[in-house]
């Protein structure tokens, strides 16, 4: 078990840093997942354009652009958490990971306002709470 963890390092397996790997591999998907909302949001409001009109083309947009920035800031901080926990977990460390938590938390209620209109803990019109 000693090859496992190593004293004063993260978690490590045959020298390999895995929290660190593993962390940056999500980093890579929130890039990915940000840039293929980004085509994704062009293509269907070059599509709404030729179908309909220019303002319902920039609405698709504008929500296909939010819901890519929303999977690449979740990701982002599950890479963020990953790193803190595994890497070095120091209350230095904790702390700036709060912060992130709490600029990517408030970004990301923004991007929601912005794409439905609405705040995320607010019902939309027709849904009964439970």
């Amino acid at each position: 078990m000693a090859w496992l963890l190593a004293a004063g390092e993260g978690l490590t397996i045959g020298g390999v840093e895995i929290g660190e790997t593993v962390a940056k591999w999500i980093e890579v998907a929130a890039i990915t997942a940000i840039t293929v909302g980004i085509v994704a949001a062009v293509i269907r409001a070059v599509i709404a354009w030729i179908r309909s009109d220019g303002a319902s083309a920039f609405e698709v947009f504008k929500r296909g652009i939010g819901r890519g920035m929303l999977v690449g800031l979740d990701l982002l901080i599950a890479a963020d958490i990953i790193k803190t926990v595994t890497v070095d977990p120091t209350l230095e460390n904790t702390a700036t990971l709060g912060l992130l938590v709490l600029i990517r938390t408030f970004l990301s209620w923004s991007i929601v306002v912005e794409v439905t209109g609405r705040w995320p803990w607010e019902e939309r019109l027709g849904d009964t709470p439970e």
